[in-house]
């Protein structure tokens, strides 16, 4: 999900991180409250002192985030899920689960424990804010911790809204999960409340905009877009583990592929293996035995005059083990393999053996016709 992460430090397991991203947040709360939130509440002090105020404000606001995302990862971790680790980025925080919960019941306490914490916090910050007002009497502090207290319960309500990955949308989820037993028909629901909620908040930032609220508005619509775009992958996620849960390489892959010989030319190539049967590479075998494969990716380097002289044999790519399957592995793992080197094409192999081959393309065509399956059940 975060490529470019920075790792901060471990708590009991949990790897937590800070993606580049956190920076711009960081620094626009910081120069809000600095200029326009600790002014207006605690007027008459130095700049120097609202920064200062701003940073252990804006440090208490992400440590509420990382507690609340740790809640979500303790309880998941209870049920048996694999953590990776927990990220800060521009929207907040976010949990990596590297595995799927297993129950809607484990779901639902998995959701309910991060609002539950923000609400432990904000009762914890409130009441340290009257105590030290009342008691200490500093007010600087007081309202740190006031602010961080209306926070949390922000975090808190705002996250029990039942749309998708919210973890009111979760919630909603695992209760859905529960009462039909489907567990993708049950993301796809939530899903959708998701995007309805994306939507929402796109059509309300837009129309803060122009009421000329431009900070609060972008805000909204960069939040709705989020929210969409969270929604439509955690249902392509859930699709992806229905489908191919449990099956291997060889349940998936293209059996008896159009391969080619090293004789061949590139003009043969073009006309009777690309254009003909609309594939856009092969493997190569000589012999019976598997010896590469070319890409016609390799064609956009050799002049076109000279694809007649030019044989297949001159210019394809050797076996590698990237590109090479064994037809025993996990469908989960390869598109884990997929996303980690971006790799699309693979020969699935047993001893030199060419068994088939495995595209991008042809497991999203087999996530179209599970899904088509699944719509034609349900009417």
């Amino acid at each position: 999900m975060f490529s470019n992460t920075i790792r901060l430090f471990n708590i009991d397991g949990f790897e937590i991180k800070l993606d580049p991203s956190w920076f711009l947040i960081a620094g626009l709360i910081t120069w809000t409250l600095s200029t326009q939130y600790f002014p207006v509440t605690l007027p008459g002090l130095t700049g120097t002192a609202y920064l200062m105020l701003a940073i252990v404000a804006m440090l208490g606001f992400f440590g509420s985030l990382l507690l609340h995302e740790l809640s979500h990862s303790v309880v998941a971790r209870s049920y048996g899920v694999q953590i990776k680790g927990i990220t800060l980025f521009i929207f907040g925080g976010v949990a990596e689960l590297e595995t799927e919960v297993p129950t809607a019941k484990a779901e639902l306490w998995v959701a309910l424990a991060g609002p539950a914490m923000s609400l432990c916090l904000s009762f914890g910050f409130w009441i340290s804010s009257l105590v030290i007002q009342t008691v200490f009497d500093i007010t600087a502090l007081a309202v740190v911790l006031s602010y961080l207290a209306t926070v949390n319960l922000i975090i808190a309500v705002f996250n029990m809204v039942p749309a998708f990955p919210l973890d009111g949308g979760r919630v909603l989820r695992a209760y859905l999960w529960s009462r039909h037993g489907d567990v993708l028909k049950a993301t796809k629901t939530a899903a959708r409340s998701g995007t309805i909620f994306g939507y929402t908040l796109i059509i309300l930032g837009l129309m803060v905009l122009f009421q000329s609220a431009a900070t609060a508005g972008l805000w909204y619509v960069l939040i709705g877009f989020f929210v969409l775009a969270a929604a439509r992958s955690a249902y392509q996620n859930q699709l992806m583990h229905s489908t191919f849960d449990g099956k291997t390489v060889s349940a998936v892959m293209v059996r008896d592929p159009i391969v080619v010989a090293p004789e061949l030319t590139l003009s043969l190539f073009v006309n009777q293996v690309v254009l003909k049967h609309g594939v856009s590479f092969a493997p190569v075998v000589s012999d019976g035995v598997l010896i590469g494969q070319i890409d016609k990716d390799v064609l956009s380097a050799i002049d076109r005059e000279n694809w007649g002289n030019t044989r297949v044999g001159d210019v394809f790519a050797g076996l590698d083990v990237a590109t090479t399957l064994a037809p025993d592995m996990p469908v989960e793992d390869l598109l884990k393999q997929i996303a980690t080197t971006g790799t699309r094409k693979f020969m699935v192999v047993d001893d030199h053996k060419l068994l088939g081959v495995v595209t991008l393309a042809n497991l999203i065509g087999h996530l179209r016709t599970a899904e088509k399956s699944r719509q034609g059940a349900s009417m």
